[in-house]
């Protein structure tokens, strides 16, 4: 099977509660996760609402990094969608995990754009610069 992308989808559990809340915290945690996962960072925006929680993204060359967190449930959901082989997803989730605290995490990948449903010949599609064919 071959996609013009890779979406990680995951849940984050049993965070630490303060962090989820921390606007400035969560966009550090989410800065560092992409710089560790080999991304080149584009822009970042992040908000915080009231009473609590923090939705933001990092938007990457590679396309996105984004988080919405529930403190009062200790839980935060991550996307990761990435075009190209150049960014390790894994390094990504495991950063965040660290810096949240997170005691459980599941994921889930789905590939995004699938090449044989185009019509085109899939060796012959590169994405990004790293790809092979």
């Amino acid at each position: 099977m071959h996609s013009l992308g890779t979406q990680i989808v995951a849940e984050l559990y049993a965070c630490d509660r303060d962090h989820l809340n921390d606007v400035a915290f969560v966009k550090q945690a989410m800065l560092a996760a992409a710089r560790e996962a080999g991304a080149t960072i584009v822009a970042d925006t992040f908000h915080h609402f009231s009473p609590h929680g923090v939705s933001g993204a990092v938007i990457i060359a590679e396309s996105h990094l984004s988080i919405h967190t529930w403190p009062e449930y200790g839980y935060a959901a991550v996307d990761l969608f990435t075009c190209g082989h150049t960014v390790d997803g894994e390094k990504a989730f495991l950063s965040l995990k660290q810096a949240l605290g997170a005691e459980q995490v599941s994921t889930m990948e789905l590939h995004r754009g699938l090449v044989e449903m185009m019509g085109v010949d899939p060796e012959t599609v590169v994405h990004k610069p790293g790809d092979a064919p």
